[in-house]
């Protein structure tokens, strides 16, 4: 039994406790209903309930919710539909949701796996600087997957500093879809 202060009465008898709290003009609450012996609480019932909703809603907002997006290969995915996914992949993955790529065989297509297996370990490769593999490849049924999470970076102020301290300098910006050439 704990009274509306915090200070500890003992061990009562149900009664008593809740002649106690009827006599403060409060409730009798179970606070741990798994302890042994259980144990209550002399407070304002309707107060306790708008903490414990309040504390529900902070929890709710410091919740992320991360999704997890697909990308569907085949064995024989062309070069350019493969750049296009793949910069779909990297788009999601810096947002902060999952990738799950998929190969789907057809056919006498699944006894090539190794081509899925190398198209996947491409995948993992030109991903590596903004994902992590959180499970390898693997076959369910005609389908090979591979899911990859976003990696957890650093600030921004460390990695500016990093760069600042280590005498790196950055070259001009590159325009997008140059392949990296500089244009002038």
């Amino acid at each position: 039994m704990i009274a509306e202060d915090g200070e500890q009465l003992g061990i009562m008898n149900t009664r008593e406790a809740v002649q106690l709290a009827r006599g403060k003009g409060l409730d009798l609450v179970e606070v741990a209903a798994t302890a042994d012996p259980p144990v209550c609480r002399i407070i304002d019932y309707g107060k306790f309930t708008y903490e414990q909703k309040k504390k529900a809603s902070e929890a709710k907002k410091k919740q992320v919710i991360i999704t997890v997006k697909e990308v569907k290969f085949r064995p024989g995915t062309d070069e350019h539909d493969y750049n296009f996914k793949m910069k779909h992949a990297r788009q999601w993955l810096e947002e902060g949701d999952k990738v799950k790529a998929t190969i789907f065989f057809r056919g006498r297509e699944i006894t090539h796996r190794e081509l899925g297996a190398e198209l996947l370990g491409r995948l993992e490769r030109d991903l590596a600087d903004v994902a992590e593999v959180e499970q390898r490849p693997r076959m369910e049924g005609n389908q090979m997957f591979l899911i990859f999470t976003p990696k957890r970076h650093k600030s921004a102020k460390h990695e500016g500093a990093k760069a600042e301290g280590s005498g790196v300098k950055q070259g001009p910006p590159v325009a997008p879809g140059t392949g990296g050439m500089v244009q002038s």
